[in-house]
Order: structure tokens, then C-alpha cells, then sequence
């Protein structure tokens, strides 16, 4: 179970939540500007909330009344953004493997052949990063969020950057993680269509609000 409380204040924008997220796939939905990033930004540890509290699975990462902050690093959070991310002076191997340096052997909830696999990515091994395709990157993302064996996986809009051929070749992915992979997820997007292809289970922002 995931409790997030959080009230954060900014130029024009300001953000209060207060949800408990108890199913294992959630999605965030809301138009842009909404405060669905903003929010991820929160529970991963980028951004500071002026108030709140964040607890998963009973550990607490964040309590403002406390002193309570814990550093992203050990939060164990794995994130996929829009834009992939992937360390442009490594091979795709290379930023795969990089994810299991921080997760002792014994510790690991995946081996890395089990996700290579999974996501279908043993061609693009010894490739760069400027050698694949928008979607290609998008899965060495997951893959590599994955394989930081997460307490929580956040995708922040994954399919905003890709036009239709390349939504539609990464979403068949995107379904398998959510329904084979037992790590709780919050799936952001501002297409409802899109969401309902991943989890019936949204909870609705609008303007830094839950609104029903």
C-alpha cells in the first residue's frame, strides 16, 4: 500500500493530494498541467514538498512534521520518462547491467536474461542509444527500471514522445509489466484510452487537485 499526502506550492500552481494507493497497478490521469509529474517528482524524491508524508509498504520516505527526507537513491523508486533517459556513452547492455550495481545479487527481483527477454531487446545489446527508435528506447527504459528491482515503478507519460505505429508497437509491453511483473505502478498519461489499455484502476487531477 502506497499513502501519499503531499501540498506543494509554486509560481501560479498549487498542488494538495491526500490518496492511498492499494492496487497494485494505478494510473494517474489529468490533462497536461495538471500536477501528474509534479506529483511523481514528489514521491521519488526529486522534488520537496512544503508538506506531507509518504509511506510504501509501511516505510515511511517522507514525513515534513518528522524531519523525515529520504535521498531518491534510497527510496527505491524506478522510474520511465517520456524521453527514455538512457546513458548516451553506454552500449544498451551497459545501461541495463548499470541497474543491478545498486541491489546486492541476493537482493535482486530480476535476473537480467529474465527481463533481456521479457521485453525483447537481445538484438539491441551491443547497440548506443542514438541507434534505436523512440519505442526501442522506451522498453531499455523499463528494462532498465526494472532491473533496479523497485519497491514502486512510476511511468511518467511513456508514450507521450511516440507517434501511433510506435505507441502501438510498446504498449503490448507495457500490458505484460503491468500484469506479470508484482511490483505496484503508477502509470501517468493523459489519455484515458491509453490508460483502459493498462489498469481500469485511475484515480483523476485536475488543477494540483484529486477531483472524482
Amino acid at each position: 500500500m502506497t499513502e501519499i499526502e503531499a501540498k506543494l506550492q509554486l509560481d501560479g500552481f498549487d498542488l494538495d493530494v491526500s490518496i492511498t494507493l492499494q492496487h497494485r497497478v494505478t494510473a494517474l490521469f489529468g490533462p497536461s498541467g495538471s500536477g501528474k509529474s509534479t506529483l511523481l517528482s514528489i514521491i521519488s524524491g526529486i522534488t520537496k514538498p512544503d508538506q506531507g508524508r509518504i509511506v510504501i509498504d509501511g516505510e515511511c520516505l517522507f514525513d515534513y512534521k518528522n524531519g523525515i527526507n529520504k535521498a531518491v537513491h534510497h527510496r527505491k523508486i524506478g522510474m520511465v520518462f517520456q524521453d527514455g533517459r538512457l546513458f548516451p556513452n553506454m552500449s544498451i547492455e551497459q545501461n541495463l547491467r548499470y541497474a543491478l550495481s545498486f541491489t546486492p545479487k541476493e537482493q535482486q527481483k530480476f535476473k537480467f536474461e529474465q527481463i533481456v527477454s521479457m521485453l525483447e531487446v537481445e538484438a539491441l545489446l551491443k547497440r548506443h542509444t542514438n541507434e534505436l527508435s523512440g519505442g526501442e528506447k522506451q522498453r531499455v527504459a523499463l528494462g532498465r527500471a526494472l532491473l533496479s528491482s523497485p519497491r514502486l515503478l512510476m511511468l511518467d507519460e511513456p508514450l507521450a514522445s511516440l507517434d501511433e505505429r510506435l505507441k502501438n508497437q510498446i504498449l503490448p509491453f507495457l500490458k505484460i509489466v503491468a500484469e506479470q511483473i508484482n511490483i505496484p505502478m503508477i502509470y501517468v498519461s493523459h489519455s484515458k484510452e491509453e490508460i483502459l489499455q493498462i489498469t481500469n484502476n485511475f484515480i483523476n487531477i485536475y488543477a494540483g487537485k484529486i477531483v472524482n
